[in-house]
């Protein structure tokens, strides 16, 4: 199989991920911070190795602002629902994954108000369009870095910048970027980070996290046991506790710090140029192909690793199932969990055939992939 699904989660894995995931599970799989002996110990002992390996990627100075969740949805609700009051006003953008859109949208009914700026047909925002939009109830700005259906990069540094000045919390969706681009935390003036951890941090599937601003008051959404102040009966306001109520997900997090130490090794750089290259390749290779319509910023500097494509007018879904069956290459189809992102580029109706590459992809993989396009444009 030619894995080209890495939007959706990145494989293979490092091999150390596996390891450290067993390793844990077969050697220590007791609850951190519920007893203290040595297994419940060593448990704890790598669930804050991992925090600390979080805060040193994203320049976080205190671990214990970084919250563990089961996945980018979960750390995305968190910080808009736990954040936004009636009366409230948030502004986002057309290019936002229903992991923004549909909290947004559910808080509506409790009086919070919304706008979406409407970005480009290649998936831009201008910055000065979110300025406009700032009234004096703006509590939040949420936007994602990369769009999951163009990959088109968003210029978070400079809304960080307007975000800041005026008095505005700046929640971004690293779902597409963690452990690619650099994200300073300080430097782009980020208040809420939210990203999976089974995307470009490498980790398993069922980790994610969100970063809370030090003073940043975000009500939580669940209670339960943490191992701290057992003895009250409501929840403790001590972080992480605060939000990690019940067992955490100890064999996954073990694996997401050693998918992180892989990158950190790796090197930021290397990661980036290296599916920068193989994007610009296929990008590059499919312009000349007359039936295929190429989304987004067509610019391998201008977009994460992540390129949608159509075939003429033909359905998504079964270029994709033709991809799968016939060459035996793994893409996803259809809308992406982003409708308002299809509506921006004018793709709802037929959806689009999404490529995205990691860092375990070879140029042979764009090849083989590039030589199923013209096959498939030969045969219609």
């Amino acid at each position: 199989m030619i894995y080209l699904d890495n939007a959706a989660t990145t494989y293979p894995k490092p091999e150390s991920v596996y390891e450290a995931i067993l390793h844990q599970m077969k050697n220590f799989g007791a609850n951190p911070g519920r007893s203290g002996h040595k297994m419940a110990i060593e448990a704890g002992r790598s669930i804050f190795n991992a925090r600390e390996l979080v805060a040193r990627l994203f320049n976080i100075d205190n671990p214990m602002q970084i919250i563990f969740t089961s996945n980018a949805t979960e750390a995305l609700n968190l910080a808009i629902k736990g954040l936004l009051k009636a009366g409230d006003h948030v502004i986002t953008t057309s290019m936002e994954h229903n992991s923004v859109l549909r909290p947004i949208t559910t808080l509506e009914k409790i009086g919070v108000k919304n706008t979406i700026i409407q970005c480009s047909g290649a998936g831009y925002v201008e910055p000065s369009d979110v300025k406009k939009a700032i009234n004096e109830n703006t509590k939040l700005i949420v936007m994602t870095h990369a769009s999951n259906v163009t990959g088109t990069l968003m210029p978070i540094e400079e809304i960080g910048k307007i975000a800041k000045e005026a008095g505005i919390n700046f929640l971004v969706d690293a779902a597409q970027t963690a452990g690619v681009y650099e994200i300073d935390v300080k430097k782009l003036n980020i208040d809420l980070l939210a990203l999976p951890g089974h995307k470009g941090l490498l980790g398993p599937q069922g980790t994610g996290l969100l970063y809370i601003r030090e003073g940043l008051d975000i009500m939580h959404f669940k209670e339960g046991g943490t191992g701290s102040k057992s003895e009250e009966l409501v929840q403790p306001e001590m972080l992480p506790d605060r939000y990690e109520s019940g067992t955490p997900n100890t064999p996954g997090i073990a694996g997401l710090a050693k998918g992180i130490e892989f990158i950190m090794e790796t090197g930021l750089d290397k990661i980036r140029q290296h599916e920068e290259a193989l994007t610009q390749q296929f990008i590059d290779e499919i312009s000349h192909i007359h039936q295929v319509k190429i989304y987004g910023p067509k610019d391998a500097k201008r977009q994460a690793a992540v390129v949608s494509i159509n075939i003429g007018e033909e359905d998504s879904s079964e270029i994709a199932y033709i991809l799968d069956k016939v060459f035996n290459i793994a893409v996803r189809p259809g809308l992406h969990c982003a409708p308002h992102t299809h509506k921006t580029i004018g793709t709802f109706e037929q959806g689009t055939v999404r490529f995205s590459f990691g860092y375990f992809n070879k140029k042979e993989d764009v090849e083989a992939a590039v030589a199923a396009i013209k096959e498939i444009c030969e045969q219609l």
